[in-house]
């Protein structure tokens, strides 16, 4: 089974500016790439003789480019063709009009040593070890965690002010064939309010941004937007605006993955809703000609979905399944927030409030999210049964 191991490096400032180099050329590479294989697809359409633009028609380019230019040079040549590797996996899976560019602004710089020859990692005391890359030699890290497998990768990525490395290592585990628990399921209701409610009546949730934070980013934000583009001052918010979301982004994972943690190993099947978080966080602003309407209650309610990281805990029981033997399922959310469980009337009105249900036929009272989440349950267990 393949695990990822992540550690904070401690990189010296000859080392930090390489690493910003190689992520430049490698966003470079990908952009240029990108840009060829939607045109070849353009003149494809057109009726033109082109021949099929995948990986090897561009790691040859990308070869015979760097005897010419000597900028492409700095950068191994396996991060490079990691990069077409990766560029072409997602043109694969999402379409090539689908596949995002790498803008500057956005894009955290990162890229992958895929050849497990060329690292070595090492043990240097107690809390530090050290890693030899290729090009960029012995690095430091803080020691965490021992590594456990044989390495297949590493991968070296910016989180905010600091560099970290990932590690991923086949540690010869396997998938269970089968739960501790094979007759246990639970119904998960993600929420706004409480951030994952369960069948059991369990309410898990975690404060991700006290309210200083939350006051400290409003003022970085708004400060932001009054400063220069490319000037230091700019430069120098933007490092501390993203120092304060970084520390926000590790505590939503950390709950996402404890939170997954408990429920897959007391589930042998975990129902969640089929959510589309990506369509309902959409802006509400529309067109010149038709503009979106309540657009700013529109774009909290997009805040606290994101604040709350649906998708983010998705994929931490997906990941965490692989160790218990849990399934995870998905079922239709549609009126699972409106449907009585014991009777199964449906109305709007049975729901009195955010956090109060209560059935207008049969007289059910329950918390709202709980009785959300036992529909839930309700839909998914019988389709989660074998045969």
């Amino acid at each position: 089974m393949l695990t990822g191991f992540r550690y904070r490096l401690a990189l010296t400032d000859e080392q930090a500016e390489r690493c910003a180099e190689y992520g430049d050329i490698c966003r470079a590479v990908w952009n240029t790439a990108l840009d060829q294989r939607r045109q070849a697809v353009n003149r494809w359409r057109r009726g033109h003789d082109q021949p099929y633009c995948g990986y090897h028609l561009q790691a040859a380019q990308l070869a015979e480019a760097k005897t010419e230019e000597t900028w492409l040079r700095a950068a191994p040549s396996h991060i490079l063709q990691q990069t077409l590797r990766d560029l072409d996996a997602a043109c694969r899976q999402h379409g090539t009009f689908h596949v995002n560019w790498r803008a500057k602004a956005r894009w955290r710089p990162s890229f992958r040593f895929p050849d497990p020859k060329q690292i070595t990692v090492e043990r240097l005391g107690r809390g530090w070890g050290r890693v030899k890359l290729p090009k960029l030699g012995w690095v430091r890290f803080r020691w965490s965690r021992a590594p456990r497998g044989t390495i297949r990768s590493a991968t070296v990525s910016r989180d905010g002010a600091h560099w970290c490395v990932s590690l991923l290592c086949e540690d010869g585990e396997h998938t269970p064939a089968e739960h501790a628990l094979p007759d246990s399921a639970v119904g998960v209701d993600r929420g706004v309010a409480v951030a994952v409610a369960t069948s059991d009546g369990d309410l898990f949730d975690r404060v991700l941004q006290t309210p200083k934070e939350h006051e400290r980013e409003r003022r970085l934000r708004r400060k932001l937007a009054r400063q220069r583009q490319g000037s230091n001052n700019r430069a120098r918010t933007k490092a501390a605006l993203s120092k304060l979301t970084g520390r926000v982004r590790s505590r939503r994972a950390d709950f996402a993955a404890q939170t997954a943690s408990v429920l897959c190993a007391k589930n042998a099947v975990v129902v969640l809703e089929k959510l589309n978080t990506k369509g309902m966080t959409a802006s509400a602003r529309g067109t010149t000609e038709s503009p979106g309407r309540h657009v700013r209650a529109k774009a909290g309610l997009n805040r606290a979905i994101l604040a709350k990281g649906w998708h983010g805990f998705k994929l931490a029981c997906v990941n965490k399944a692989r160790r218990t033997g849990t399934r995870v399922v998905e079922v239709d959310p549609a009126y699972t927030s409106q449907t009585c469980h014991p009777c199964g009337h449906v109305a709007a009105d049975n729901r009195e409030s955010q956090s109060v249900f209560r059935c207008g036929v049969c007289g059910h009272t329950a918390h709202a999210d709980v009785n959300a989440a036992r529909n839930t349950l309700s839909r998914g267990w019988t389709s989660s049964l074998p045969g």
